[in-house]
This record gives C-alpha cells, structure tokens and sequence, in this order.
C-alpha cells in the first residue's frame, strides 16, 4: 500500500492512470467489435499512419496529436473501403498502407529532426512523460468515444454480428461503420503517445480475444474485455514501477498473461 500510494503522490503519475484507464476502456470496446469483424489488424495498420502522422507533425512543428487525427480518421476509411469493395486482401490492404506510413514518417524524421527522443516517444510510447495539454486531449477524446460507443452500443452491436440483418432492419450500416472507423482512429492516436505505434493494437485486440475465452453473449464479452483491460494496465503499470521497465512493454505482458489465464480457464469450464 504504500507503493501505491507513493506512485500516486506524483503528478506525471497521476495524469498517466487518469489517461491510460480511459485509453483501456476505450480500447477495448472497440476492440471487440474489430475482432468479432476479422478486422483487428486495422489498429496495426492506423498505428504506423499515426505515427507517420506524427513524424511529420513533428517536422512542421505542429501538435502531434492534434495533427494526426484527421490523418488517421481518413485512413481508417480508407482502409475500410479496400477492404470492403477493392479486389485487395483487407489484410493485405493495411499491410500496404501501414508499411508505407511507417517508411514515410522514419523518411521524414530522419531528413529534418532525425531519430530523437520525440520521435523515440511516439514509436516506443511514453505515458510517463506525457504533459497537461496531452492528457486533457487524450482525456477529453477518451471520454466521448466511450460515450459515444454507450450512446450507440444497440446499433454497434447488431452491425457488429450481421450486417446484412442490420440493414434489413432499418439500421444505418455505413453509418456505424464510420462511427466505429472514427473512435478507432482516435482511440490509435491517444494510445501512440501511451503505448507507442509498436505496440498500441495490443491493447485493443488482448482483452477482447481474451474475454471470448470465457464469454459466450456479446455484454459479457465487452464488460470482461473492459475489465480485463483496465486490470492489466494498472497491473502493468505498477510493474513497470517497481522494475523499471518500459510501462507499455509491462502493460502487453500482463495482457498476455491475463489471455493464458483466461485460455485456461475457458478450457476447464469445458471439461
């Protein structure tokens, strides 16, 4: 106890809990329906626009963050666009255009700023350094994409299962299709800076797959995911604390650990 409460007599700390429990929350409700969609690499691949993005923000020495966004809204549409209509593999599809983000912001970071530590910071994560103007963006986006998926959950959830059905009921698929393109999107610029680009899409795909290893009905799935996810971002972030390890490396690591353990008892219950 008095570990933890001397973590939370720090500021920095303090701001990264606040900013990284809504980023797991927010993560892992979409996560759900990304997975249940077979389209769960779109994180990856916004992950390396974000930080192409970001390159470049950084290059004309504007806001990352706030740079970025717009960028990587229009390539979630995008990317759902090949995937739904060209004659390109959606995986192939992010492929393509998450490799050649990448190679654009290294490209651009080199050729101006070269690989310093803000550019280190976007790439590997940095949710300790974060500063005010960060945390009130990341926290005031976190808390309307939750909001909205609240808002929405009814028609999110039947868009998620079947679209056909969906829309002979009336609901407006491509509509909730963009909606769930957008809060992606955002959600992948907030966790860059946390997490870093190598490792945001963890956190969006971990608690959902982990949370279908015990849950049989969409609710549970998405509240077990939500759960699963907070836990092991404190969990990792206490880690990365008390061992002085990166605290996005510890976050996926407890990830990892809370699917095995999930996996496991999915497994029993079937016995």
């Amino acid at each position: 106890m008095e570990f933890i409460t001397q973590i939370f007599s720090y500021p920095f700390a303090r701001r990264a809990i606040i900013v990284g429990l809504l980023l797991s929350v927010s993560a892992a409700l979409l996560g759900v329906n990304l997975v249940l969609k077979r389209f769960s690499m779109l994180g990856d691949g916004l992950s390396h626009v974000s930080f192409g993005a970001a390159a470049v923000g950084l290059a004309l020495g504007v806001a990352p963050l706030g740079f970025s966004i717009p960028i990587v809204i229009v390539a979630a549409f995008l990317l759902l666009r090949l995937k739904q209509n060209s004659k390109i593999n959606g995986d192939a599809a992010t492929a393509i255009v998450s490799s050649s983000a990448l190679a654009v912001g290294i490209t651009v970071a080199t050729l101006t700023t070269g690989m310093n530590t803000d550019i280190s910071n976007y790439m590997f994560g940095s949710i300790l350094a974060l500063g005010k103007s960060e945390v009130i963006i990341a926290a005031v986006c976190g808390a309307l994409i939750i909001a909205v998926y609240i808002l929405f959950y009814q028609k999110i959830f039947t868009t998620a299962f079947d679209e056909d059905f969906a829309a002979v009921t009336g609901v407006k698929v491509k509509w909730y299709s963009s909606i769930n393109a957008i809060l992606t999107a955002v959600t992948v610029v907030i966790g860059m800076r946390v997490m870093g680009a190598l490792l945001i899409s963890s956190i969006i795909t971990f608690p959902a797959l982990s949370s279908m290893r015990i849950c049989k009905h969409y609710k549970c799935t998405v509240i077990v995911a939500a759960v699963v996810s907070v836990i092991s971002f404190l969990t990792g972030l206490l880690l990365s604390f008390a061992f002085d390890i990166p605290a996005g490396a510890a976050v996926v690591l407890t990830n990892l650990a809370a699917f095995l353990i999930l996996s496991l008892i999915g497994k029993v219950k079937q016995i």
